[in-house]
């Protein structure tokens, strides 16, 4: 007979595994509901929450003058966003939405924006993009539900205006869209990461989790001298104003290597407040702008004729009637010059004894100087939307077609090609391609270079030196003597060029393009630049507007970089006509 001990234990037992079998069945029971009955339903909600990865965009690259001064970087902002609650109407939402829009004062169109994605059932919507901590403490105080803050990052610019045009700018999520930071936008950008809007089932907690962390950007250093860009903007703004310019561009760079010490524009604009619309600005015409070039092209008249022996240098040409007909056109010189040998006729810049002189070159050779000192074609610099500029086939050249190359029109060049053109005279006939950035500083691991392109000849050791040695006497006593500065040695070109209209396709007599193209010697080519100024009122030839600016940039570089005087007088192998300064 059992006792009662075991009854009671019998009892217990059978209870606890009726209640097991229970159990599971209700388990089983929700494991069916779950994976069968609800399935569409929660796999639709899965996905919803999956809508809810968001990219965590890293933060981007700085970029830096070549002395490490800071030009471009990325700082910490707040941006605001809406997420809406469980079962919520549109009025009530857009009732929250519009308070915290009055309190970022959002204008009525991006207000009418966030109302219309309300109506759309959008679960995420940007109220208001990287604003100042202050405005982003007054949203974190009104307590709004379902208005949250998240940090981001915002491009800015600690010297403003300062190469604008070359670093270029980004759009509100930082990607490059402009100058440098378009061209280099890939490796300033880093890797964006994920992570997870996670909210509970009201829908009234956030938290953010990062599934994948970003890779930041790596940092750029610039070939520009953030001193030498200040002293090109000051000195180019002055000259534009005062000549009452459309605008001037001036680019400064090192011969040898192929740096870009400066490259500004005018007008500019602030990166950190920009105008509206952005592009109205933002056209960098150092490497966009094409024109007629005018005297300035004719160094590669002067390289064509040296390298192919067409003319000596005794020879004399009769410029006294001031003008001369070629294939029906007649062409003038700025003032009647008189018989000039051949190093002269370039010294004074006569257009009438250049076209003598490209008659003896020959179409063909022409062509060919031109094709050989890069016109026609990029030169390669790294930076976006690089114009080629025009330069007809030889086989569309018509019968006046040497005659106008010879002096710089029927061709459109941009100010970097044309510097170029005078580098090369400075690299002993050597083409060195421009950059503007030197390194890419890589966080994790050296600083390593930017490699320029390979070297291509273009004249010869022997035609540069004597290029240079004219082009010394066109700074000592021709058209560039504006440009002189006592006791240091500088060679350059002076141009003037009548503006080409192109709906009336003719050539305009009131308006010009002055521009000045040189060197600065010290024991081999210390900086070369070029100065181009469209369109100034009054006095308009590139000895009046562009040699002056050139000076004065060229001068206080010069003590920028402590670069004493000589205190002797330089010699040329040139019979120039001393003390003759024409207007051109």
């Amino acid at each position: 007979m059992k006792s009662y001990h075991q009854k009671k234990t019998k009892k217990r037992t059978y209870f606890l595994a009726f209640f097991f079998i229970l159990w599971m069945g209700v388990l089983v029971l929700r494991l069916v509901q779950l994976q069968v009955i609800d399935h569409v339903k929660l796999n639709a909600e899965a996905i919803q929450q999956n809508r809810n990865i968001k990219k965590i965009e890293p933060k981007r690259g700085s970029i830096f003058d070549r002395n490490m001064t800071i030009l471009a970087r990325s700082v910490p902002r707040y941006s605001v966003f809406f997420h809406p609650l469980e079962n919520e109407s549109h009025s009530e939402q857009w009732s929250r939405t519009k308070k915290i829009g009055q309190t970022l004062r959002l204008p009525s169109s991006k207000l009418s924006t966030i109302r219309a994605q309300i109506n759309k059932d959008a679960k995420f919507i940007w109220l208001a993009r990287k604003i100042e901590e202050q405005k982003a403490t007054q949203v974190l105080n009104m307590n709004t539900n379902g208005v949250y803050l998240m940090e981001e990052n915002k491009r800015f610019y600690p010297q403003g205006k300062r190469a604008s045009h070359v670093l270029g700018r980004v759009n509100i999520d930082e990607i490059g869209v402009s100058g440098i930071e378009y061209k280099y936008n890939t490796i300033l950008q880093g890797v964006e990461g994920e992570g997870l809007i996670l909210r509970d089932a009201k829908r009234r907690r956030y938290s953010f989790e990062t599934l994948k962390p970003p890779v930041n950007g790596k940092d750029l250093v610039l070939t520009l001298d953030e001193t030498i860009q200040y002293v090109a903007e000051k000195e180019l703004k002055k000259a534009v104003l005062e000549s009452q310019a459309e605008w001037g561009v001036v680019i400064i760079s090192d011969p040898s290597t192929g740096d870009i010490l400066a490259m500004t524009n005018y007008p500019t604009y602030d990166l950190n407040h920009l105008p509206d619309p952005p592009t109205k600005l933002d056209r960098n015409k150092a490497v966009h702008h094409t024109y007629d070039p005018g005297s300035t092209f004719k160094i590669v008249t002067l390289s064509a004729a040296l390298e192919n022996r067409s003319v000596s240098f005794e020879e004399t040409f009769d410029c006294t009637p001031g003008y001369v007909v070629y294939a029906g056109n007649t062409f003038w010189d700025h003032e009647r010059l008189g018989i000039l040998d051949f190093p002269e006729v370039f010294i004074h810049s006569s257009n009438v004894g250049t076209i003598f002189i490209g008659q003896r070159v020959g179409e063909e050779n022409l062509f060919r100087a031109i094709k050989k000192f890069g016109f026609g074609q990029r030169t390669g610099i790294d930076l976006p939307a690089e114009e080629k500029g025009l330069l007809n086939p030889l086989e569309r050249w018509t019968k006046i077609s040497v005659a106008s190359h010879s002096i710089g029109y029927e061709i459109s060049v941009t100010p970097i090609q044309m510097l170029q053109s005078l580098n090369i005279i400075a690299n002993q006939g050597v083409i060195v391609p421009p950059r503007t950035v030197k390194k890419i500083n890589d966080t994790d691991a050296e600083m390593e270079s930017v490699s320029p392109m390979a070297y291509k000849r273009a004249i010869s050791d022997e035609t540069s030196a004597n290029v240079r040695d004219i082009l010394l006497g066109v700074v000592a006593s021709g058209t560039g003597v504006t440009a002189r500065i006592p006791g240091y040695t500088i060679y350059g070109k002076t141009g003037t060029a009548q503006k080409y209209d192109r709906d009336e396709k003719q050539y305009l007599t009131t308006a010009h393009i002055a521009s000045f193209a040189g060197v600065v010697e010290n024991e081999g080519p210390l900086f070369s630049m070029i100065v181009v100024i469209d369109d100034p009122k009054g006095d308009y030839y590139g000895s009046q507007v562009a040699a002056p600016v050139f000076r004065e940039i060229a001068k206080k570089i010069l003590r920028y970089l402590c670069v004493p005087p000589v205190k002797k007088s330089f010699d040329t192998l040139i019979a120039s006509k001393a003390g003759r300064h024409t207007g051109e």
